[in-house]
């Protein structure tokens, strides 16, 4: 069965994922700015509806490259993340010339162990550069490298559905070594072509729906 991963920033939007099919939720705070780290208040809430519930890891908006301060800072969200209860995380930090911040990450997810760590859309920062194969392939073999257990995707395009090719070769490099999640305007209408696309069998979207919709 696919599973469907929806991202929640308030109340009222967990309440819509618990009945509109989600069975993995992405909890945080400002979606607007493409997702911070969560309230606490939102945090407990996502843990009580019995589904799991990972929690986004991130200072601020804009670009990815953080500071000491700003790397410090995630470590001490983490671990108050995690003694609330989170099931996993959601981070990602770039160096400066725009690759995986191969030291930091690693250090995150040793923070973040035994729980599972999911490498946000600074992914698709990395894709942009990483114009062939080999440079894709180099960078998987980063997080992978890191520790992280899925990376969350585009495949460096506009949204999934166009980057649904680069979606399927990053799929065969990783080669059940990392779960590689579409997210970028997935929605009902063209989740399945997706899901056929790729081969994969999680998908992300910041809007709830059932794989057994009619298409619309």
């Amino acid at each position: 069965m696919v599973l469907l991963e929806v991202c929640v920033d308030s109340l009222p939007t967990l309440r819509a994922a618990v009945s509109g099919g989600a069975r993995r939720l992405e909890v945080c705070s400002r979606l607007d700015l493409g997702g911070l780290t969560p309230t606490d208040e939102l945090m407990t809430a996502s843990i009580a509806t019995g589904l799991p519930s990972f929690a986004m890891i991130r200072p601020r908006g804009g670009d990815f490259v953080h500071d000491r301060a700003e790397i410090e800072r995630m470590r001490v969200d983490l671990a108050r993340m995690k003694a609330a209860g989170a099931h996993g995380f959601v981070l990602g930090v770039l160096d400066a010339r725009g690759h995986v911040a191969v030291d930091v990450v690693r250090e995150l997810v040793a923070l973040a162990h035994p729980l599972p760590v999911t490498f946000h859309r600074a992914f698709d920062v990395v894709l942009a550069s990483a114009t062939t194969h080999e440079a894709r392939a180099a960078a998987v073999q980063d997080l992978i490298a890191c520790g992280v257990t899925r990376v969350l995707t585009s495949g460096g395009a506009a949204d999934a559905f166009e980057g649904r090719a680069v979606l399927r070769e990053l799929a065969t490099i990783a080669n059940g070594r990392l779960g590689i999640l579409p997210g970028g305007g997935v929605r009902s209408h063209n989740a399945r072509e997706i899901l056929r696309a790729t081969g994969v069998d999680e998908l992300h979207s910041s809007t709830p729906f059932r794989l057994d919709e009619p298409a619309r």
